[in-house]
C-alpha cells in the first residue's frame, strides 16, 4: 500500500461516498473504486460495504482507519521534517523533557546554539513526566531527568543541570502568596494535597508537614487535577519548581525546606558526537550564569 492509496482510503471514509471522494481526490470514480478493491485484495479483509446511498466503514475498516490516520499523520510530520532538512539542516539533536519549562532556558540555548551551528537542529521531544523509554530506545539524544529517577540506568551519563528547590502551590489572591518564604506553621488550618506522582523528596516533606502539625489531606492524581483543585479551592499543594510553568495563573512560593530535587541531563554512554556535548555544556553554562533564577 502506498501513500496515495492511503489518501484514497481516508477520503472515502471520511465523505462515504465514491463520486465525491474521486472528485476531492481529483481522480475519476472508476480509478477510486478499482484502487479501492487493489487494496482490499492486498489486505485480505473488506474495508467498506458498498450501497446505492454511498460507502460505509465495515467495523474491520473503521478500526484499520484510526490505525491509518495515525500513520499517516506521522508520515506527514516525518516528511516535513525531512523538508527542514533538506533546504536547511544536516544534522539533528533530540532532547526529552516533559514540559517546555522545565528546561526554562531551553529556547535561548536553541537561539544560541542554531546562531554558532546553523547547519544543527534542535529538536524538543515532549514525554510524559518522568518517563525514560523513548530515551532509552535511542529515540532522544539529550534526556531532562531527575538525578534519583536515572542514575541507576545503565549505559548513560549523567550531567548536573541545577538543583530545583520545593514551592507551595496557592491561588495568587491567596493570603500565602504575600509571603517570601512558606513555613509549615503557615499551613496549619489549610488542606494539602499529596501524591499525583511526587518524588520522594517531595513526599518527605509533605509527610513531615503532616506528622508536626496534622494538617488535612488528600490525595490527588495528577498535576492538571491538582491545579483544578487549587482553582476550585479545595486545597493546597507543594511542587518542584521545574514544573512551574511561569504562565502567572498560580503563586509560586518558596518553602522553607532543606530537601532539594537534583535534575540533570542525561546522554547516551556511547555518544561520541562533540555538538551533543557542546549543546549540554552550553545549557549548564547558562544555568551557572543566571544562579537567582527560581527553580
Amino acid at each position: 500500500m502506498n501513500t496515495k492509496q492511503i489518501d484514497y482510503i481516508l477520503e472515502l471514509a471520511q465523505t462515504k461516498n465514491f463520486n465525491r471522494a474521486a472528485e476531492n481526490l481529483f481522480i475519476s470514480q472508476p480509478t477510486l473504486t478499482y484502487q479501492i478493491k487493489l487494496i482490499e485484495e492486498e489486505l485480505g479483509f473488506v474495508l467498506f460495504e458498498r450501497s446505492p446511498r454511498g460507502a460505509a466503514l465495515t467495523p474491520a475498516g473503521e478500526q484499520f482507519c484510526v490505525t491509518l490516520r495515525n500513520i499517516r499523520n506521522e508520515l506527514k510530520l516525518a516528511i516535513e521534517q525531512g523538508q527542514n532538512f533538506s533546504t536547511r539542516y544536516q544534522r539533528n539533536i533530540t532532547i526529552g523533557l516533559p514540559m517546555r519549562s522545565a528546561v526554562y532556558f531551553l529556547p535561548e540555548a536553541i537561539e544560541t546554539f542554531e546562531r554558532e551551528n546553523n547547519d544543527i537542529s534542535i529538536t524538543p521531544h515532549f514525554l510524559a513526566l518522568y518517563d525514560t523509554s523513548s530515551f532509552l530506545k535511542g529515540e532522544e539524544d539529550i534526556l531532562f531527568a531527575r538525578r534519583q529517577n536515572v542514575k541507576h540506568l545503565p549505559d548513560i551519563k549523567l550531567h548536573p543541570l541545577f538543583d530545583s528547590r520545593i514551592y507551595l502551590i496557592t491561588e495568587k489572591n491567596d493570603e500565602l502568596a504575600d509571603k517570601k518564604i512558606i513555613h509549615t506553621e503557615d499551613l496549619r488550618g489549610r488542606v494539602l494535597m499529596v501524591g499525583g506522582g511526587s518524588p520522594p523528596e517531595l513526599r518527605a516533606v509533605q509527610q513531615r508537614i503532616i506528622e508536626t502539625i496534622h494538617i488535612q489531606y488528600f490525595n490527588s492524581n495528577d498535576r492538571e487535577t491538582t491545579l483544578t483543585n487549587i482553582k476550585a479551592h479545595k486545597g493546597i499543594c507543594l511542587a518542584p519548581g521545574f514544573l512551574n510553568d511561569h504562565n502567572n495563573e498560580f503563586a509560586w512560593t518558596l518553602f522553607d525546606c532543606p530537601e532539594k530535587i537534583k535534575c540533570v541531563l542525561c546522554t547516551h554512554a556511547g555518544e561520541k558526537r562533540e555538538c551533543v556535548m557542546d549543546f549540554v555544556s552550553l545549557l549548564q553554562r547558562i544555568y551557572r550564569e543566571n544562579p537567582e533564577f527560581q527553580a
